[in-house]
Parts: C-alpha cells; structure tokens; sequence
C-alpha cells in the first residue's frame, strides 16, 4: 500500500497534467487534502511529505488536530457547513473558510475574528446543482451576496466554492462547473481579490482544473478510505 507521502506525490503530478494539458500552469492549482476523520497522526505525515494546507468539515474534531499539531506553515481550511455557534471557534482557529452561504455567517465571523489574525479568507459556497440536500446559495442570488459582505472588516472575500452533484461524465461535469467560473470572472473584474474557485475533488477535478479551479480538495486518494 502507498504511504501518504507517495500519494501527496501522485495527487500532485495529476494535477499539473491536467492543468498543463488546458494550458495552464501546473503551480496555478493548489492541492486542499482533506483531512476530516484522519487523525493527527497522517496529517503530520503529510505535513512532511510538504503538505501545508489541510480541510476539516467538524469543529471539534479539527481543533483537537490544530491544537495536536503547533507546526509552522500549517493553514487549516473549514471547508463544511457553518452553524452560527461554531463561528467564533472558527474565526479563532481557522485561516480559510471556504462554505459561508449567508451573510449572518459572514457577519458572525468578522466580528469575532481576533484582529491580531489578521483577515479570515472566505469562500461562498454556491449550490451549483441546485441539490435540496446541500448548503449553498443559488447561483443567482451570488453577487449580491458579495455585495453585502464585502465591505466586512475582518473578513477577505476571495472566492467560489461548490460542491455539484456526482457525475461520470466529464463533458457534464465540465458544463455544471462553467457557470461558476464565469460568474466568477464577472465578479473579479469589481472585486480584484476574488482569485479563488474552490471546485473539484477527486471524481471531478481533472473537470473542474478544466474549467478555472484554483483549489482542488482531495481526501481518500491522498489518505486512504475513512475511518
């Protein structure tokens, strides 16, 4: 069986293929490993392998791992759905957010970021499938949001984060996720910092590099099945 480091390596070489074979940079994806249910143990095990950046969908869990592992360079991304009284803990500990649907949330979050942290990175997670069962606010109702959240003092509006309905089907995938990026392009062009398109995991992130995605957020392959 493959160590982590063995297959950060693998993870990392797809990566840059897909984004060379689009005629991109392979340094313009950045690699999320998603390290919810994986205990302190692996993410230091990818931290040394030359992982930095790791994505947690639970509160709890991830501030037991963030307070296990006081390594430099570590940034902690919370990349699940938001309830209002984990804000604080996630304004306290985390340097990105990539799943704010609201602006209640994003009104929680600035205030409560400590301001020696200086501004929390968010993403706003769209509901690109338009799926009942996941979080995310409606493609069409995205720029106001931004609107309403930008001028937030503790907060960084830096992009879009979706997460679409499973698919096979490259071309469909690529299809769901264009709409997104486009949006995303519009929105760049009043709002310079959103640089970020948080799209593509690991059925559909050959897909999404594709279409624009900046980070791509992959578990199991790096991993292993969760425990």
């Amino acid at each position: 069986m493959a160590s982590i480091a063995e297959n950060i390596s693998a993870v990392r070489e797809e990566i840059g293929k897909a984004a060379v074979g689009c005629g991109r940079p392979a340094a313009s994806v950045s690699l999320l490993a998603v390290s919810k249910t994986q205990g302190p143990d692996k993410v230091r095990e990818a931290y040394a392998a030359g992982q930095r950046d790791f994505g947690e969908n639970y509160v709890q869990e991830a501030l037991s791992k963030i307070s296990a592992l006081p390594l430099p360079g570590l940034c902690w991304h919370f990349i699940g759905p938001i309830q209002s009284n984990k804000t604080r803990e996630i304004a306290e500990h985390f340097q990105w957010v990539h799943s704010v649907d609201r602006l209640k949330i994003a009104q929680r979050l600035s205030a409560q970021r400590p301001a020696n942290l200086g501004p929390l990175n968010i993403c706003i997670q769209v509901n690109i499938s338009e799926e009942d069962s996941k979080s995310g606010v409606a493609l069409a109702e995205v720029a106001d949001l931004c609107e309403a959240i930008n001028g937030l003092e503790n907060i960084c509006l830096r992009g879009l984060m979706a997460i679409p309905a499973p698919s096979d089907d490259i071309e469909q995938q690529r299809l769901t996720f264009r709409p997104l990026a486009q949006l995303l392009q519009r929105l760049a062009a009043k709002y310079p910092q959103m640089d970020t398109l948080s799209i593509g995991m690991s059925s559909d992130y050959a897909a999404a590099i594709a279409e624009g995605s900046t980070i791509v957020r992959i578990g199991s392959a790096i991993f292993g099945a969760r425990s």
